[in-house]
């Protein structure tokens, strides 16, 4: 099995969870159509009281499925959606991805990466202990941020659960990813 959508989700407002749909639509340079984060502006609420004119680098949030695998293991009941990302993958290495590798779609809808989510405070109100749990430190000390990545919307189009990914990684050199 290749890597493939799990399930996908949008939510109006700014709530934590998101809501799962059959389809969501992506609209090129804006993300998903009807969801909170939607624009070529910063949407996110912090990012947007400190400077409203900051590019959206967070138009499409997505988390791979192997992650719920694991918080499981630790006793964690997380689904598709619970923690606010807008498209579940399954066998694709989120986090091992390039800055600016391109995620293209069935329908013919194009992401680029732009870095890792950064879970905030909120998690912990969702379940406690999720916080440390979806973050790790290698052996220098530096945090692993394992909550999904960030991505913008460079072509529109319909994505369902189901739907095959192609990865295309940018250019040589390649960045790992940082949060956003």
């Amino acid at each position: 099995m290749g890597a493939q959508v799990l399930a996908v989700a949008s939510d109006g407002a700014h709530n934590f969870s998101k809501q799962a749909r059959e389809r969501i639509e992506i609209v090129a340079g804006l993300g998903v159509r009807g969801d909170a984060h939607l624009g070529d502006r910063v949407q996110h609420r912090s990012r947007a009281r400190v400077d409203p004119t900051q590019p959206n680098l967070r138009q499409v949030h997505l988390i791979h499925a192997e992650l719920f695998d694991e918080l499981a293991g630790k006793g964690f009941s997380v689904r598709p959606a619970d923690l606010g990302e807008n498209i579940t993958t399954r066998g694709i290495d989120l986090l091992g991805l390039a800055r600016g590798t391109t995620l293209r779609f069935g329908s013919g809808a194009e992401l680029e990466v732009t870095g890792l989510r950064n879970p905030c405070a909120q998690i912990e109100a969702f379940q406690k202990g999720l916080l440390a749990a979806v973050l790790d430190k290698r052996p220098d000390g530096t945090i692993i941020r394992k909550c999904g990545i960030m991505a913008i919307a460079r072509t529109g189009g319909v994505i369902r659960p189901g739907d095959a990914i192609a990865v295309e990684p940018p250019p040589l050199p390649h960045h790992p990813l940082e949060r956003v």
